[in-house]
């Protein structure tokens, strides 16, 4: 398995990037919020050789906007992955399994050379969705042993620990198979 992790505006633009083959990148939020350290984080990764990957993290709403404005901010190189983060916001909603779907289709869309796959945690996989729809793939949150997330469906991405950022483990054999994978959409 892969060694990656994934950052936001709470972490460094100059995290670690040793043992890693990959790293996704908040982008966006909702229709209003921008990363602020999403173009050095990015090229952080990038100097390092790592495949990168960007994701938006989805409100309830307007789901052609949200999906308009997350690929207007992710930076477009080929072989970049994008991502949706399916998850209770902070005001303690979140998007329908319907808007889910809907806004990965547009993503899908807007950006059709580029994979894109649905990150959310165990809880929404087992108890919220209901359709099992993740795009290209599915980025499982559950801080378990690295790889050994608990859900029987097939997973791209597993988040296994959330501290001191969160870290995650990518099923493939090779940093090459998966920058393959991630350049075949």
């Amino acid at each position: 398995m892969l060694r990656g992790i994934d950052v936001s505006a709470y972490q460094s633009s100059s995290f670690d990037t040793d043992g890693l083959s990959f790293v996704f990148v908040k982008a966006t939020e909702g229709r209003s919020y921008v990363n602020p350290r999403l173009a050095a984080q990015t090229k952080r990764a990038r100097d390092a050789g790592l495949v990168v990957g960007f994701y938006h993290f989805l409100w309830p709403g307007d789901l052609q906007a949200q999906a308009e404005y997350f690929v207007k901010h992710a930076p477009e190189k080929a072989g970049d992955i994008l991502a949706v983060d399916w998850e209770t916001t902070g005001d303690g909603t979140h998007a329908s399994n319907a808007q889910k779907d809907s806004f990965i289709r547009k993503v899908k869309a807007l950006r059709p050379h580029h994979r894109v796959v649905l990150y959310c945690n165990r809880n929404f996989w087992l108890n919220i969705d209901t359709t099992s729809y993740a795009g290209d793939g599915l980025w499982i949150a559950d801080y378990v042993t690295a790889g050994e997330p608990r859900i029987k469906a097939k997973w791209r991405f597993h988040q296994y620990a959330g501290t001191p950022h969160d870290k995650d483990v990518a099923a493939f054999a090779s940093r090459d198979a998966l920058r393959e994978w991630a350049g075949g959409a």
